[in-house]
């Protein structure tokens, strides 16, 4: 995460990148996180900040301190998938509306990613030979 949307507060969009991060599998379960320090030097910004972050990302489940050690990705498996899981079908549902006012209906769209899936398989395929 290079830049900032001015329009959402800075600890909530590094929440949500270091969330992204677990969720991509970036981050895995038992994970050292980098320190209140190398972080807030790494993304200049202030430390208070990544603190703040830290707090909220322990307060909802996703990191665990351990003191004089450091911050880890939590190893709570089950609460990770879930909600990976959660957070897949909320951006389905939204992805479904949005073709929705463009006047496809859930079988157009799946025709669509169908067709798509092919041809980035087709891809795929072409450039694992080479």
């Amino acid at each position: 995460m290079n830049t900032f949307q001015s329009d959402k507060p800075i600890y909530l969009q590094v929440v949500e990148d270091v969330k992204m991060k677990i969720l991509c599998g970036d981050l895995h379960p038992g994970d050292k996180l980098e320190s209140v320090r190398e972080m807030a030097a790494r993304l200049s910004v202030n430390p208070n900040t990544i603190q703040r972050a830290f707090l909220e990302l322990e307060r909802q489940g996703f990191i665990v301190t351990q003191r004089a050690v450091g911050r880890f990705v939590s190893e709570d498996n089950q609460f990770l998938e879930i909600y990976k899981q959660q957070r897949i079908r909320d951006t389905i549902q939204q992805f479904v509306e949005e073709m929705a006012r463009y006047g496809m209906k859930p079988k157009d769209v799946i025709a669509y990613l169908t067709e798509q899936e092919d041809k980035y398989e087709g891809v795929n395929n072409n450039t694992e030979s080479e």
